[in-house]
């Protein structure tokens, strides 16, 4: 059975939402058969539920957590302006006329800043769990 969202509905499902109230107790206060995806739904569609931590990626949480920590150098070198101890992070498509490279100090024997390595090097455990498994038998 569909429900029928009135003006009044649609206030104080918005009002109790922004309260916090769980979706059950506010399908409760609404009565009239209202359940609590139907609130759930509701809610979504007007915009007022945000993402949860499980619809975002793995990578994206990391992606995030090496933002908020690190920032990335600002300026930028040209390749005739890098040197041995620059980041070589490119920026930008190679054809466009601004394209440059991050110019940052690198870390020791590697060829990006520390913002960049972050971004670019995987640790082993993290590469492990991409692999998919097989139950290959060879012989």
């Amino acid at each position: 059975m569909a429900v029928e969202w009135t003006e009044e509905k649609v206030e104080l499902l918005t009002e109790l939402w922004k309260e916090g109230q769980s979706a059950r107790l506010i399908a409760e206060q609404l009565g009239d058969g209202v359940t609590r995806n139907a609130v759930i739904g509701k809610a979504n569609r007007l915009g007022l539920s945000k993402p949860s931590k499980s619809s975002e990626t793995r990578k994206q949480r990391t992606q995030e957590k090496i933002k908020t920590k690190l920032q990335a150098p600002e300026g930028g070198a040209t390749i005739l302006s890098l040197t041995g101890t620059t980041c070589r992070w490119p920026i930008g498509d190679p054809g466009d006329v601004d394209f440059r490279f991050c110019g940052g100090k690198a870390n020791i024997e590697q060829p990006y800043c520390e913002y960049h390595s972050q971004l670019a090097y995987q640790t082993a455990t993290s590469r492990d769990r991409k692999k998919p498994r097989t139950n290959r038998r060879f012989g």
